[in-house]
């Protein structure tokens, strides 16, 4: 019964923290809700990195002289340093919380372990473990690019049912539907930046902004080209996000992504064109892969992972934890490689 109960409000403190997806970074997204009586009588999350962490958020939204009975449930381990925030063990300690449950352990070697030992010795109970996996996940650019100081890569392309990525460039129809085009643009606002090749900027004049939600942070826009020779007035360098835009010149993927994690740009969504994403597929640098399959046959040249290739299907790339999700007419195909 007790994980049962466990799990339920570990599933309401984790719809805390999604609310904040994309907004957090270079810190994890983060939320927790206080439970008496088995139910829910505060809730917070962490809004953006310098403010409060969930925590915090949700003990002034209780406001009130916390009981011992109560039990605070957080997707993330409290942290015990401070930084541009007090120490989240220290708030759960004064404010007199003696139960507490966390999601998943921190990957940050500064905090890993020790929150939990620090609640322990003061006395709270401390259960851990309640539904790590969905927890970790949450947080997946950021557990990358704190363990290896480089971003969480997504290949993220609409492609026709042979394998072929964009309509003629004289064309207006899509290869997807709209309500998976939709789907698709709702990655760039859980990003810190998204990554185009040169050919992608001169075809398609892309604009790469997070559109219909006015919440969401505008992310860095990467172009890579080899000459250098880009369209003055594209979007890309002449709107209003124009200052969010980096180029690298003649620079391999793995480090331009070595430099993004440098400044502390925890994840990359790669959107194009075939030969960006032939380059992050030949060098193994997807830590996910999102594609969307258009009811459509096109043939052509155009092909969504062109380079080198596997040598035969023993080295090609393997997906685990596969998903299948349909969109109007179009499919979404989500999944993780299989580490070699």
């Amino acid at each position: 019964m007790t994980a049962k109960r466990d799990e339920q409000f570990m599933r309401a403190a984790l719809h805390e923290a999604k609310k904040a997806l994309g907004q957090t970074s270079p810190n994890p997204a983060v939320g927790a809700v206080l439970v008496i009586n088995n139910r829910i009588v505060a809730k917070g999350h962490h809004r953006e990195a310098g403010r409060d962490h969930a925590e915090i958020e949700c003990l002034r939204d209780f406001g009130a002289p916390v009981p011992a009975r109560a039990t605070m449930y957080v997707t993330l381990e409290p942290c015990s340093t401070a930084g541009r925030t007090g120490p989240c063990t220290n708030a759960i300690l004064s404010a007199g919380v003696r139960n507490v449950v966390v999601g998943t352990a921190d990957v940050n070697p500064r905090h890993s372990g020790k929150g939990i030992m620090q609640l322990r010795n003061a006395g709270v109970t401390v259960r851990e473990g309640i539904l790590a996996d969905e927890c970790a996940r949450l947080n997946e650019g950021f557990n990358k690019w704190i363990s290896s100081g480089r971003p969480f890569v997504i290949a993220k392309c609409g492609m026709s049912l042979d394998g072929r990525l964009t309509r003629a460039a004289v064309e207006s129809r899509w290869i997807t539907g709209r309500s998976a085009r939709r789907h698709a643009r709702e990655l760039r606002t859980r990003v810190d930046a998204v990554l185009v090749g040169a050919e992608t900027v001169r075809v398609d004049n892309p604009r790469l902004t997070v559109r219909s939600t006015r919440w969401a942070r505008q992310p860095w826009r990467i172009v890579l080209t080899r000459s250098g020779k880009l369209p003055r007035h594209a979007h890309l360098f002449s709107d209003q996000a124009a200052a969010r835009t980096l180029i690298y010149k003649r620079k391999t993927l793995s480090t331009v992504l070595k430099d993004l994690g440098k400044r502390a740009i925890t994840s990359v969504l790669i959107e194009g064109g075939g030969e960006v994403l032939g380059q992050a597929l030949d060098a193994r640098l997807i830590d996910k892969v999102q594609l969307y399959l258009g009811p459509v046959l096109s043939g052509g040249p155009v092909i969504a992972f062109p380079g080198r290739g596997a040598v035969n299907a023993a080295n090609a790339l393997r997906l685990s934890r596969v998903s299948y999700q349909r969109i109007g007419q179009s499919v979404c195909i989500s999944g993780y490689p299989e580490a070699a």
